[in-house]
């Protein structure tokens, strides 16, 4: 077979020679390299699409927390309340609403009428079975031995029987566990307090913090008022040594405004 394009040939008679030639070949289609979609003509077009509408969604309350769900029921019973001191700590260690079930809580320990009650938030966290027996137990010994005041003239209590994380003092407080250390401090019935925790336990008694700090100098109970100081918690001082100075001359000036009143 002679070329299929000369010079005495058009370029149209040559083409046409070349398709005639592919043709008796048996090739009578065009090929081309890019992918084509088989099934485009049967596929929806995205904007024929019909996306199903979601159901509204269901507005639900806020969930409350365990400790707010527990908190109205705090020994809201007062006839199963104790009337004496001697009977108060087997109530305290079993009355199902001061503390979450399986916690474990510490008693009170001292006699009534102590010359001075000591009152933290609730139990260290390394106290052994003996409340306040601990690293800030320890400080608490060297505090009273610096005011001369005998180990056992002191009557050591805690506002919540075990200790539990973040709790809501002012929650909790409102709830009924301020009316029961009201009980407990008119029990104990000491000649002065010395409180540890000034802002937790002033905020269960619903005090102002900015208007009573360090001076609130009395807590009512049940029976009347008994003098009393409030101070940082025993952790605080323990990191930070420099404060002790602070307490130790509030003390001595809550000492001789008692003696004046006395």
């Amino acid at each position: 077979m002679g070329p299929l394009y000369t010079p005495d040939r058009s370029l149209g008679a040559a083409l046409e020679a070349a398709l005639g030639w592919w043709a008796e070949a048996g090739v009578d289609a065009a090929f081309v390299d890019a992918p084509q979609d088989w099934l485009e003509a049967e596929t929806p077009t995205p904007a024929k699409r019909v996306t199903p509408a979601l159901p509204p969604v269901e507005k639900r309350p806020p969930r409350a927390s365990a400790q707010a769900a527990a908190a109205p029921n705090i020994a809201e019973d007062r006839s199963g309340w104790p009337e004496k001191l001697e009977d108060f700590a087997a109530w305290w260690l079993s009355e199902p609403s001061l503390a979450p079930r399986g916690a474990r809580r510490l008693a009170p320990a001292g006699q009534q009428g102590a010359k001075l009650m000591v009152l933290v938030p609730m139990p260290a966290e390394d106290d052994a079975e003996v409340l306040l027996s601990g690293r800030c137990g320890k400080l608490l010994d060297a505090m009273l031995g610096a005011m001369g005041i005998d180990q056992a003239e002191v009557y050591r209590a805690s506002a919540l029987p075990a200790r539990i994380a973040l709790p809501d003092w002012a929650g909790l407080g409102a709830s009924g566990l301020a009316a029961v250390l009201k009980r407990h401090v008119a029990l104990a019935a000491p000649e002065r307090m010395l409180v540890f925790g000034r802002s937790d336990i002033s905020a269960l008694l619903g005090h102002d913090l900015a208007h009573n700090a360090h001076h609130l100098r009395a807590l009512n109970h049940d029976n009347g008022s008994v003098p009393a100081g409030f101070e940082y918690d025993l952790e605080t001082l323990l990191a930070k040594p420099g404060w002790k100075a602070g307490v130790w001359q509030r003390w001595l000036d809550g000492a001789a405004a008692v003696a004046v009143s006395g």
